[in-house]
């Protein structure tokens, strides 16, 4: 789990919960992490004849916040008994693939200190082991890591002088637990080069008099050569790091603020973390069109893999907030990088590296002797619907012409022929949670709505053969959805059809995502009884430490009796009570639910995907981009219901 996330679309850097950088993605959002897993950037002080690092020493007192409207961190880390305090501030510049972090060091005594401030890097170049070099360039006085089209090179000031000791050496081979351990004594080797699993650390002398602050600029440039990484460094000293602190903070500041919402009914607390969550959903955009689930690499340790993929389901909801709140050109991208993945068939698989190529999966091609598309059919119908939205957003007819035969309509005749000959409904695929195979309520949902918002892009191209043929397909899915799907014992619909041995089994458990397809896709008008039902009643059942499970019986990180309650599902169940409320009063619940979330952030903002049922911390990977998206989204819809229900005429000025 990480606590803050920063990023320029090309450079995205993680900070864990001691303010250490952890993942480093460079030069594809998602793509070659070259400091995952347990790696770490160290950050220590050495005074009193004792070193201390932020992540070893508990008896740091560390805080991650992030700065108001900015894509910046704030941390401190205080330290007591060394009578020390640290902090940070730090951006990716949005320029140039170039972390910049300022450290202030605070003596807390009334005596004058001599310390030292080091700083250690964790590198596995291309994310793979070996063959890395690292070393000591005089003539810049900078330390550059590199293996092949991979260079990163470190440095800083002090009050203007460069750092003064430095060292490189091998880590976590031949017995070596890193050069970090050579500054424990307060002076490093200066060892100039190593080659290998190698790691090194710079140093930067302090003199500090009593109750005074010092402050240090450190530097990290990624690129694709040490020549290009030379270029940075000499850039960075031609601006200054106090001038690419300043122009990013401004350009963020900019960004979140180009439209004047109006949050009214809303605490300063739910405002900020919407403009925080814009932020870290746009962090985790790729200049080349993938969005990443996210980039908290924390269980590559456990579970061999991570987040850092594009989901085209994650992705879409990401694309519809940051499109909703008026910036067009990321959800632009991600349906370039659709149209050059859809398979020729006219579906999606799995999941995408950001490269565009194809994601690790656990979805087979063979199930029960028969063949089958390992396909989530929801990420396919998804990406329609979602491209949709775009037009209705940007009216921009060349924009859906453009992306109709290759994508739009391949997609959706996919969908039409894709279907049970006995039911009408979608053939069996594995549901959105990743687990089950079947006929599931959301997904058949997520078709419906997709065909018909691919009929009315077919009508405003004047494709009237094609828009009928797409809205009798979905009207048909529709209805099969009443007929088969529907369930007095379920809340009102099953989960889905699952098939055993040739044995039709309903899966009749509780699942948030059935009602909130059946809502969000239109099967069933939000003031309809039969949704307001089941809405009621599956809520009920999935009722968990103030907000909602996924479904019945979740396993996922579960630790106690209750399953863990989700941001997403609770903040589907806002999106119904907004679409329903006819009064301020109505809205009522929903702004509950925000403050909820609000009160479950961490300092910086960051959600994760769920929090423990028991101790309400959070779990799982964080940030996770839909986590965000679902929050923009949510309170894009409490704008859309002010402006519906003539409290705010312009509570949402985006277009």
């Amino acid at each position: 789990m990480r606590s803050l996330v920063l990023g320029n679309g090309s450079l995205l850097v993680t900070l864990d919960d001691r303010g250490e950088v952890r993942d480093l993605y460079y030069p594809q959002v998602g793509l070659e992490n070259h400091a995952g897993g347990a790696m770490r950037h160290r950050i220590g002080l050495y005074a009193d004849g004792f070193c201390s690092w932020l992540s070893e020493d508990g008896r740091w007192n560390v805080r991650v916040g992030s700065a108001e409207d900015s894509l910046e961190s704030r941390v401190t880390a205080e330290h007591g008994a060394l009578g020390l305090r640290l902090s940070f501030t730090d951006v990716v510049y949005n320029e140039r693939p170039i972390l910049v972090r300022k450290i202030n060091v605070q003596n807390l005594r009334k005596e004058p200190r001599a310390v030292k401030l080091f700083f250690g890097q964790e590198f596995e170049l291309s994310h793979s082991p070996g063959g890395d070099t690292a070393y000591f360039d005089p003539a810049i006085h900078a330390l550059v890591h590199y293996k092949g089209a991979r260079a990163f090179l470190v440095n800083g000031r002090a009050g203007g002088a460069p750092f003064d000791d430095y060292a490189v050496g091998l880590f976590g081979i031949a017995g070596k637990d890193g050069t970090f351990r050579d500054a424990e004594d307060g002076a490093l080797s200066k060892n100039a080069i190593e080659h290998g699993s190698v790691d090194s650390v710079i140093g930067f002398s302090l003199s500090l008099p009593p109750e005074s602050t010092a402050t240090v600029h450190y530097w990290l440039a990624a690129a694709k050569s040490i020549k290009e990484a030379g270029a940075l460094n000499e850039y960075v000293l031609g601006k200054t790091p106090e001038h690419l602190l300043t122009t990013t903070g401004d350009y963020w500041k900019a960004w979140v603020h180009r439209y004047d919402w109006n949050f009214h009914g809303l605490s300063p607390a739910v405002a900020a973390l919407f403009r925080t969550s814009l932020m870290l959903v746009r962090a985790h955009a790729d200049d080349d069109g993938g969005i990443i689930a996210s980039a908290d690499a924390e269980t590559l340790q456990y579970k061999e893999d991570t987040y850092a993929y594009v989901w085209p389901r994650d992705a879409s909801f990401a694309a519809r907030a940051l499109l909703r709140a008026g910036d067009p050109n990321v959800s632009e991208r991600f349906f370039a990088f659709c149209e050059d993945v859809i398979s020729d068939e006219g579906y999606f698989m799995h999941k995408y590296l950001p490269d565009r190529s194809l994601g690790s999966s656990w979805h087979p091609w063979i199930r029960d002797g028969e063949l089958q598309l390992p396909i989530q059919e929801d990420e396919t119908a998804l990406v329609v619907w979602a491209i949709a939205e775009q037009y209705r957003h940007s009216k921009d007819l060349e924009f859906i012409e453009k992306l109709y035969n290759p994508l739009i309509a391949k997609a959706a005749d996919f969908m039409v022929r894709y279907r049970d000959a006995a039911t009408g409904l979608p053939h069996a695929s594995y549901d959105l949670w990743e687990e089950k195979h079947g006929i599931s309520t959301f997904t058949s949902a997520a078709v419906f709505g997709a065909l018909m918002a691919a009929a009315d892009i077919a009508r405003v191209l004047g494709k009237d053969d094609r828009a009928d043929g797409y809205e009798k397909a979905a009207r048909e899915i529709r209805e099969a959805i009443l007929t088969h799907l529907a369930s007095n014992e379920a809340g009102g619909f099953v989960k889905l059809i699952e098939t055993f041995e040739k044995k039709t089994v309903y899966d009749r458990t509780a699942d948030i995502s059935s009602v909130y397809g059946l809502f969000r896709f239109g099967v069933l008008a939000p003031e309809d009884p039969r949704l307001a039902a089941a809405f009621a009643s599956t809520t009920r059942r999935l009722a968990s430490a103030g907000g909602l499970m996924r479904y019945e019986g979740d396993q996922y990180f579960r630790d106690g009796p209750l399953g863990n309650p989700w941001f997403i599902a609770t903040l589907w169940h806002a999106q119904f009570l907004i679409a329903r409320a006819q009064t301020d009063e109505d809205l009522a619940p929903a702004r509950a639910i925000f403050e909820w979330v609000a009160e479950h952030a961490q300092d910086s903002g960051v959600l994760s995907e769920q929090l423990d049922a028991q101790t309400l911390t959070q779990r799982s990977v964080a940030p996770l981009a839909w986590s965000h998206a679902a929050f923009v989204n949510t309170v894009l819809d409490y704008l859309d219901a002010l402006e519906r229900l003539g409290i705010c005429p312009n509570g949402n000025p985006a277009p």
